[in-house]
C-alpha cells in the first residue's frame, strides 16, 4: 500500500501524567512503529491530553504543573503535542467524552484544510486550463485521521473493574475509535480481551503493542524517589526533572492529597465499594 493511501491515524493518551515520565513519551514511538508497521496507517500526529483536578486521584498534584511538565518533555517532539482542554473543566470528564473532543477537533480542522485545498485545487485548475493541462487531473484529498486512544496494559485492565468505566464508553471507545495498547512484562493482555465479551468482539480495533526492551518507569515510583530526595535523573526529560526541582512538587505532604477521597468515576456513579477496593482502584495509572 502507497504512504499516501494509507490511513491516517492520531493517536491520544488521557491521564493522570503525575507526573509525565520517559515510559509515557516511549508509548507513543512503540505505537507509531507497530501501527505503521501493518502498512495500513501513518501516524500523523500524538496528542497528551492531562486529566483535571477534579478527578481526585490520591497525590495528584495541580494541572497546571502536571501540563506544563508535558510540555516541557515533548517540546523537542516533532509529532507529539500536549491538549490542556481536559486539564481546564471544572468538573471530571469521561474519557469517552475527551475522545469525542479531540475527534470533532479533527474534523473541523479537516474540513477547514479541504476548504482551503478547494480554493488552492479552484486557482489550480484554472491554471491548467489556461494551459491546456490534462482534463482528467484531479485533486486528491485524503479523508480525516482515525483518532485511537493510546494505553498501557493497566488501563486496558481498568476496564474490568466494577464501576470504574460504564460499558456503554468502554464499547465506543473500542468500537468506534479503536484502542492502541503497550504491555508490559507479566501481563497477559490477550487473554484479557478473549475474557471480556466487549473487548473481543471489537478484538479487530484493539492493536497490542508489545514493549521487548522492558522498561518499568511508573509515576508512583518516581514520586516515592523525589519524596525521599533520590534523583530521578534519567527517568523522566532533564526539562521535567528541573521544573519538578524549581516548583518543589511532590512532597510526603502532595501525596496526601485526596487520600481520603473517592476516585471521581466511583463518585458519579455512586458506586458503594469497600475502602480497600477504592484503595486499589486509585492506584490504577490512568
Amino acid at each position: 500500500m502507497a504512504l499516501q493511501e494509507r490511513t491516517k491515524v492520531v493517536l491520544l493518551a488521557c491521564g493522570s501524567f503525575n507526573p509525565i515520565t520517559n515510559m509515557h513519551l516511549r508509548m507513543f514511538e512503540l505505537a507509531r512503529d507497530n501501527l505503521e508497521d501493518t502498512g495500513r496507517y501513518r501516524v500523523v500526529r500524538g496528542i497528551i491530553s492531562p486529566v483535571g483536578d477534579a478527578y481526585k486521584k490520591k497525590g495528584l498534584v495541580e494541572a497546571c504543573h502536571r501540563v506544563e511538565m508535558a510540555r516541557l518533555a515533548t517540546e523537542s517532539s516533532s509529532w507529539i503535542t500536549v491538549d490542556d482542554w481536559e486539564s481546564q473543566q471544572a468538573e471530571w470528564v469521561e474519557t469517552a467524552k475527551v475522545i469525542r473532543h479531540h475527534h470533532t477537533e479533527l474534523l473541523s480542522m479537516e474540513q477547514n484544510e479541504d476548504e482551503v485545498d478547494a480554493v488552492k485545487f479552484a486557482k489550480r485548475r484554472r491554471l491548467e486550463e489556461n494551459e491546456n493541462a490534462c482534463s482528467s487531473s484531479v485533486h486528491n484529498r485524503s479523508g480525516a485521521p482515525e483518532l485511537k486512544l493510546l494505553c498501557g496494559a493497566d488501563v486496558l485492565e481498568s476496564f474490568g473493574v466494577p464501576n470504574l468505566w460504564k460499558p456503554e464508553d468502554i464499547a465506543e471507545i473500542v468500537g468506534r475509535y479503536g484502542l492502541v495498547c503497550v504491555t508490559r512484562s507479566g501481563c497477559d493482555a490477550e487473554k484479557f480481551v478473549y475474557q471480556s465479551d466487549v473487548l473481543y468482539d471489537h478484538r479487530k480495533n484493539i492493536h497490542l503493542v508489545r514493549e521487548w526492551v522492558t522498561n518499568d518507569i511508573s509515576a508512583t515510583h518516581v514520586r516515592r524517589s523525589l519524596r525521599r530526595g533520590q534523583s530521578v535523573r534519567y527517568l523522566l526529560p532533564d526539562r521535567v526533572v528541573d521544573y519538578i526541582q524549581d516548583q518543589c512538587l511532590y512532597s510526603a505532604e502532595s501525596e496526601k492529597k485526596y487520600a481520603d477521597v473517592i476516585l471521581a468515576p466511583f463518585q458519579r456513579q455512586n458506586a458503594c465499594q469497600p475502602l480497600w477496593y477504592m484503595g486499589d482502584a486509585q492506584q490504577c495509572q490512568f
